[in-house]
């Protein structure tokens, strides 16, 4: 099978490849990390005026109607990056709901704005007791004459405390589980009733915890058809899966680079440490699991649209499960080849296990993909 870039594809590639290496070397990350938000507005900005927060949405709407395969370009150039920025919270997974299930009034009201970095948006699904359920929704919505007010708590929000708005699910019928009776509200993040509570997590990001205490929408602020939300939530997930399959080749190839750049360099019993044949053995196992991950990223981006949906379901758990298991191996050997240095916070290969690790629970864990895959 042909699996080289086209043309635009390889301009595209070199594009947001010399953007990271221009503007998001480790320790600039680190200055970013500092600023209000815990990322660079300005970084945002950028991203912007290239065009990569537009990537995914249609032309019609003020995006640049680009694909799957470009989607992964750019995800792993910002795998490799460590980006603090909300790319993936914003632009692919709260982007995935609204390309999904938003009305054209409503994609004609929010898309420019997410494409010009005036907007950012978060989606606000996850509860205590959910755990990576999505359909498991606590969060109530009771109409009240042209109005909905919501009430609950939705914790772990990506990016949460930086959002403009939320984009919140709320069980508006059913039982607590029930696929059915899930229906997504557009939330601004000032709106009277709402908290919210910031924190850093661990691989450096930001999130937050959001109470809703008789927060009151419009009937317009409603996403998608009333009570079947949980297909938008789905699919989302499911871009989010192939866009962070990508991020994680980024990241396992700059830990594997940097892990085999220090054996070269470390000198130990009177030479560089990469002559020992069991240091070579470690650093061609990280290999092996990088190329999975690479093979794993680009089956991703071919399922990602397949119209079967127990079939892309099945492809993305599989896709999951891999990156998750790739991620311990090339994690833990990168550490084990660096010693102590490998987990000080003034070196990037402890910061990039930190991410693999977060990347191995959002959107479900193993044990969660590997029951699903099975079912």
């Amino acid at each position: 099978m042909h699996f080289n870039f086209t043309e635009e594809q390889g301009l595209f590639k070199d594009a947001i490849d010399k953007f990271v290496a221009g503007e998001y070397g480790f320790e600039q990350r680190r200055r970013y990390q500092q600023e209000p938000g815990g990322w660079s507005r300005a970084i945002w900005e950028q991203l912007a005026g290239q065009g990569f927060l537009a990537l995914p949405f249609d032309e019609a709407h003020g995006g640049l109607g680009y694909g799957a395969v470009e989607m992964m370009i750019v995800m792993e150039a910002l795998g490799r990056a460590l980006l603090l920025e909300p790319y993936l919270t914003t632009v692919v997974v709260a982007g995935g709901v609204l390309r999904t299930a938003a009305s054209a009034t409503q994609l004609e009201a929010l898309i420019p704005g997410i494409a010009s970095g005036e907007q950012i948006i978060a989606l606000a699904t996850t509860e205590k007791q959910s755990r990576y359920n999505l359909n498991d929704v606590a969060v109530s919505a009771q109409r009240e004459g042209d109005a909905c007010v919501l009430n609950g708590t939705k914790i772990a929000v990506m990016h949460g405390d930086s959002a403009d708005r939320f984009i919140v699910s709320a069980r508006t019928s059913g039982a607590r589980a029930d696929a059915s009776g899930i229906s997504l509200f557009l939330v601004d993040a000032d709106a009277p009733g709402l908290r919210r509570r910031g924190y850093r997590t661990q691989d450096s990001l930001r999130a937050a915890d959001l109470v809703l205490d008789g927060v009151r929408v419009p009937e317009s602020a409603r996403i998608g058809t009333e009570g079947q939300g949980l297909a938008a939530l789905e699919r989302a997930s499911e871009l989010a899966i192939a866009a962070l399959a990508a991020e994680s080749v980024g990241a396992m190839q700059a830990m594997l680079d940097l892990t085999v750049d220090y054996i070269k360099q470390r000198n130990q019993f009177g030479g560089p440490i990469a002559r020992f044949q069991a240091l070579q053995h470690r650093a061609a196992e990280m290999l092996i699991e990088v190329e999975q991950v690479r093979s794993m990223a680009i089956y991703a981006a071919l399922k990602v649209d397949e119209p079967d949906t127990a079939e892309r379901r099945r492809a993305m758990s599989a896709v999951k499960l891999q990156i998750g298991k790739s991620g311990r191996i090339v994690g833990q050997l990168a550490v084990q080849l660096h010693g102590g240095v490998g987990v000080s916070e003034e070196y990037a290969v402890g910061h990039y296990f930190r991410r693999l690790t977060m990347m191995e629970a959002l959107f479900g864990d193993g044990d969660f993909h590997l029951e699903r895959y099975a079912a």
